[in-house]
Parts: C-alpha cells; sequence; structure tokens
C-alpha cells in the first residue's frame, strides 16, 4: 500500500479512491469489450463463451493499463497537476463524460422530435453528433468539479473554445 501511495503521490487516505476507481472502471470497460466481442460469436457452450470472455478481459485489461501509463507519462509535463493521482482523476473524467455525452445525445434528439423514423439517417446522425458537443463542453466543467477538477477543466474548456475561434463566448 505504501508503494502505491508514494507512486501516485498520495497524501490523504481519501485520495486512494482514484486509483481503486480507475482499476474498476478499467475493469469493467474491459469486461463489457470483451463480452461483446466473445457474445459476437455466439458459442454453444456458455461455460466456455465466459471462459474466453474471463481470458480477453484479463488480457485486454492489462493492454488497457499498459496504455493508460503510457499516456500519463506523455502527458505528465504538459498537464499541470500537483500531484500524479490528479492525472487519474482527469482520465476518470474524461471517460465519463465522453460516455455521459454520447448517450445523452440520443434521449435529447428524440425529445427535440427527430428520430430516425421521420429524419433521413444522414440528417439524423449529423444533428446528434453536433449536438454532443455542446452537451460536452457542459459535463466536462460539471463532472470535474465533482472529481475536484474544476480548474483544470475550466482552464481546459478556455483553450479548448478559443482554439476553435469561440473565445468571444467566454467571460
Amino acid at each position: 500500500m505504501q508503494k502505491l501511495k508514494q507512486r501516485w503521490e498520495i497524501q490523504k487516505n481519501w485520495q486512494i479512491l482514484f486509483p481503486i476507481l480507475g482499476v474498476i472502471l478499467t475493469l469493467l470497460t474491459t469486461y463489457f469489450v470483451s463480452y461483446k466481442i466473445i457474445a459476437a460469436f455466439k458459442f454453444v457452450s456458455t461455460l466456455l463463451q465466459w471462459g474466453l470472455i474471463l481470458a480477453n478481459t484479463l488480457l485486454l485489461y492489462f493492454i488497457f493499463v499498459k496504455f493508460f501509463l503510457w499516456c500519463f507519462k506523455k502527458l505528465e509535463n504538459r498537464w499541470k497537476t500537483n500531484f500524479k493521482w490528479e492525472m487519474i482523476a482527469i482520465f476518470i473524467v474524461f471517460a465519463l463524460t465522453g460516455s455521459a455525452s454520447g448517450k445523452l445525445a440520443g434521449p435529447l434528439v428524440h425529445w427535440i422530435g427527430l428520430d430516425n423514423d421521420n429524419v433521413p439517417g444522414a440528417i439524423y446522425w449529423t444533428l446528434r453528433i453536433l449536438l454532443i458537443f455542446p452537451i460536452y463542453q457542459i459535463l466536462l466543467v460539471v463532472i470535474g468539479w465533482l472529481f475536484g477538477q474544476y480548474r483544470f477543466f475550466w482552464d481546459f474548456e478556455k483553450k479548448m473554445l478559443k482554439r476553435m475561434g469561440l473565445g468571444a463566448f467566454l467571460p
């Protein structure tokens, strides 16, 4: 436990939540991906199917962890954080925000009255993707605030909007 605290620069016990949450969310993600991949083969034996899902989950987990650690090294100097555990929190916020904005865009398009049934597919998907952008921007700051990273995400948001030429809308 002490090695973990030193590696991620954890000073307070509540900060251990982020590495633990990172492990759990990575395991869940790799499980869902593995389940979808293996289920596509429609095995007759459920025992074989679950064995393959478990093996694939573990393999993908280690691949994902290696990738995330590589990303941490690449972004460590670019993102200004006080502690390494904050990098985990930032990655979790990006993951949750991307997933949530993608999920929320569908019901929002439906609520507006634009469905696949009454609008051509190209228009439907174009509008849905265009709706993801503002949802993502709002959720990024809100979820970042919930994870204690408001300052990082507000600065990130301002920089992104300025690069897109939308800096005039910022205070």
